[in-house]
């Protein structure tokens, strides 16, 4: 398992074979997608749970779109941290 899929799964108390639902839709996630990624901005410090979003692979193909915005990603992920989120 990669690291900030260790780091998502550890804040969110999921195990290995959970249910994890996408946040933008609720389908089933599939992927643990940095919202900055890790290559971008000249660091390779981007695993942090802010950072990170559960997506299915439509949402994941449209987050790499610029489909949905990172600033929608972000205030979604926020909400989900908060308890507000699906």
């Amino acid at each position: 398992m990669k690291k900030h899929t260790k780091i998502y799964f550890k804040y969110f108390d999921i195990s290995e074979g959970d249910f994890i639902p996408c946040t933008c839709c609720g389908s089933k996630a599939v992927d643990i997608h940095h919202i900055d990624p890790k290559g971008m901005g000249g660091s390779k410090t981007k695993d942090y749970i802010e950072n990170l979003i559960a997506l299915c692979r439509d949402c994941h193909i449209k987050a790499h779109a610029n489909e949905i915005s990172k600033d929608h990603l972000r205030l979604m992920q926020l909400d989900k941290m908060n308890g507000k989120g699906l």
